[in-house]
């Protein structure tokens, strides 16, 4: 029996950096996590596996926050 996993998209901030954290893990700290750019963060989020949102929708206010939520996320894992 699979795992059924709702459709992901661009105010799911949470879900995304937990994904981003997932697929990256600790190559990425909080500092470089900051550095990443915003055209190559699109290009990452739109690979993800379940994502359903589009280029067009996306916007800087969403990318702030999911990398904002993917440092939070990378900080609890540190613990």
């Amino acid at each position: 029996m699979s795992h059924f996993e709702p459709p992901i998209h661009w105010n799911d901030h949470e879900d995304i950096a937990m994904k981003l954290y997932e697929k990256f893990g600790d190559d990425f700290t909080e500092a470089k996590i900051y550095r990443i750019r915003f055209t190559e963060l699109l290009e990452w989020i739109l690979e993800l596996p379940g994502f359903e949102g589009t280029r067009e929708q996306s916007t800087e206010g969403h990318l702030e926050m999911i990398q904002s939520a993917w440092v939070y996320e990378w900080r609890d894992n540190q613990k």
